[in-house]
């Protein structure tokens, strides 16, 4: 915090323009070298650049001072022209003043040092910066905005209330005096484990969303699992052939439908086999199964019997927990196949009959799955296993609450919740864990 950085916060490259950020202390001291620095609140339009009084650039300057700043710190921005030769100039002159190059994420680890942002809504800059659709966007818009800070921040306060009166017991515990009702702690406990546990397990969808929603077509060799990824990208991505086994391994597409991205995977037939490659492919398509969001089962519409299909993908994909699945039959082919269907989505890949059909109901259930999580969704990897190992710990309280464990030993275990949820926030942290966090930014940023 005592150094002012200075790094191209635009992306690398020649264009129309680029920004230099520069943050920290000495920031107005070091621009005013190089540039005559605007009023306060006001932006300097066209400005000469000088370096040893040697013209550089007609830039413009923007100041924000402390602490009204993305950094929370003094900082001035220079927009200049994209000219890779200028860019390096102003660096090397800012850098040549005092200022030093910035790390990766460096500008958003000063907003968090500064209090400007705490160290969940730091990470969702990083989200916000990679984000390809609408719906991982908006995940990550809410996440900076302290939506999900707040959710946590109510989570923690019921934990510190719960730990306060344990203590206070402690305090007394000579007198014997009981301030905390064990029935009124178990229920506050339970309330406790229920948020944790909706938390923990939006992390598979939330996870999704953000990286893309895996869908993976499935089904026996040669019902069109490669023409229905075809007819949904509308390109010719996959082989079709009435070969049996021509797809032997995943073929993965991203397409985005309604703000959502997902990621078609059409998988090799589900078959026993003799040929180890086709086996290989066969193991490929139940991995994917089993790393899926939602599941097409395809068959052929002209075959005889549902069942017979329905038996056979479950002897396939016997001991894949299939309860947060989203699951559709889709009978294709139908074209060439009067209805009625017992259940599911006729469609044809060929002609594209019932495809918009199929686009919509995937894109339905999905926004249903997301409804039930009541507006938050974990999309970190790191925070979910810091809430898995708050609910560890809350289990452990749990346990002492129902045999009378001393209060002591529990107050314990609520500290140790309530140091790993500090971990997501940034309360209870380390020189470790930042560095992971902010490497995955970009230097401009």
């Amino acid at each position: 915090m005592n150094s002012t950085i200075v790094a191209i916060s635009t992306p690398p490259g020649r264009g129309g323009i680029a920004v230099i950020r520069l943050s920290g202390p000495d920031a107005f001291t070091i621009a005013a070298r190089h540039v005559k620095l605007p009023s306060e609140g006001k932006t300097t339009r066209f400005t000469p650049f000088r370096v040893d009084d040697t013209l550089v650039d007609e830039v413009v300057v923007t100041c924000f001072h402390a602490p009204h700043s993305y950094t929370g710190l003094d900082t001035v921005e220079f927009s200049c022209h994209g000219s890779l030769f200028v860019q390096q100039s102003l660096l090397q002159a800012l850098m040549g003043s005092g200022a030093r190059l910035a790390e990766p994420g460096e500008f958003t680890r000063q907003a968090f040092l500064s209090g400007r942002l705490n160290l969940s809504q730091a990470e969702a800059v990083a989200d916000l910066i990679d984000s390809t659709n609408a719906a991982s966007h908006r995940l990550a818009v809410s996440q900076l905005r302290g939506g999900y800070a707040q959710t946590l921040d109510q989570l923690r306060q019921k934990l510190v209330d719960l730990t306060s009166l344990l203590e206070l017991e402690l305090d007394f515990s000579d007198e014997d005096v009981e301030f905390a009702d064990r029935g009124q702690l178990r229920t506050l406990v339970t309330e406790l484990q229920t948020s944790v546990s909706r938390l923990v397990n939006s992390f598979s969808l939330g996870n999704a969303i953000k990286r893309g929603i895996p869908v993976a077509i499935v089904g026996r060799p040669n019902v069109g699992k490669s023409s229905l990824l075809n007819a949904l990208l509308a390109d010719d991505r996959a082989i079709v052939s009435p070969i049996p086994g021509t797809t032997r391994d995943t073929i993965e597409e991203t397409l985005t439908l309604d703000g959502l991205a997902f990621r078609f995977i059409d998988t090799a037939g589900l078959r026993q086999s003799d040929d180890p490659i086709e086996a290989i492919g066969l193991e490929r398509a139940i991995k994917s199964v089993r790393e899926a969001t939602v599941i097409l089962f395809v068959r052929d519409a002209s075959e005889p019997s549902e069942e017979s299909f329905l038996e056979e993908v479950k002897h396939h994909l016997e001991g894949i927990p299939q309860e947060d699945k989203i699951m559709f039959v889709v009978h294709n082919k139908a074209d060439l196949v009067p209805p009625p269907y017992p259940s599911g989505i006729a469609i044809s890949a060929r002609t594209g009959l019932g495809l918009d059909q199929l686009k919509q109901s995937i894109v339905e259930a999905v926004r249903k799955r997301m409804d039930n999580t009541e507006g938050v969704m974990l999309t970190n990897l790191r925070h979910c296993e810091a809430l898995r190992r708050v609910s560890a710990a809350l289990n452990e309280v749990s346990k002492g609450l129902d045999t009378n464990t001393p209060a002591d030993l529990v107050a314990i275990d609520l500290r140790d919740a309530l140091h790993h949820l500090g971990t997501i926030t940034g309360q209870v942290t380390s020189d470790e864990i930042l560095g992971t966090i902010f490497s995955r930014f970009c230097i401009g940023k």
